[in-house]
């Protein structure tokens, strides 16, 4: 699983889910979004806004990566996030644009892995300071992970306002072999 080619198919997957749950969380009135809900980050929008964050630190981790990764450059200026329930956007919109650039910076920089560069480690600490020591590639599994367990999340809610962000399955975007 840990194969360039996996991790290619993961983020096109990622990069597509996250499209559906926006298109579907566009169709919710602001007051919607920011309702709370009882999930994890409280709201549809606190939800996204989380998974936001968190791809948004799990980047700027690894762009200390002893390898170039100019294709991280954009990640290298953005702020690092306060905490795990920041709200870095209030509105959809500006919230689905930060997404939608994310996504593409992923797609770009897992297409330019290499299976040498899966294998290296990435030193970092965590939000309390606990350093740590890992795979690159056992990382990412768990950032498109978190971002799969977070997005349930949202589509549950998604779907309890009344929103249905269709077929979820990575299966769905496996290419058939025969």
């Amino acid at each position: 699983m840990s194969t360039p080619a996996a991790f290619i198919l993961l983020s096109e997957y990622n990069r597509a889910m996250n499209r559906q749950v926006y298109e579907a969380a566009a169709c919710l009135a602001p007051a919607e979004l920011l309702q709370e809900r009882g999930a994890f980050f409280g709201s549809i929008l606190g939800t996204l806004n989380h998974l936001v964050v968190a791809d948004t630190i799990w980047l700027k981790r690894f762009c200390a990566l002893d390898i170039p990764t100019p294709l991280l450059d954009p990640v290298r200026a953005m702020d690092l996030p306060s905490g795990l329930a920041a709200m870095l956007e209030t509105e959809l919109p500006a919230l689905a644009a930060r997404r939608g650039e994310l996504d593409a910076i992923i797609e770009r920089w897992i297409a330019s892995l290499t299976a040498d560069d899966l294998a290296r480690q990435v030193r970092y600490a965590n939000t309390k300071g606990v350093r740590f020591s890992r795979g690159l590639g056992m990382l990412l599994l768990h950032v498109f992970n978190h971002q799969t367990h977070h997005r349930g999340q949202a589509s549950t809610l998604l779907f309890q306002a009344g929103q249905d962000i269709g077929v979820t399955d990575l299966l769905a975007g496996m290419p058939n072999e025969e």
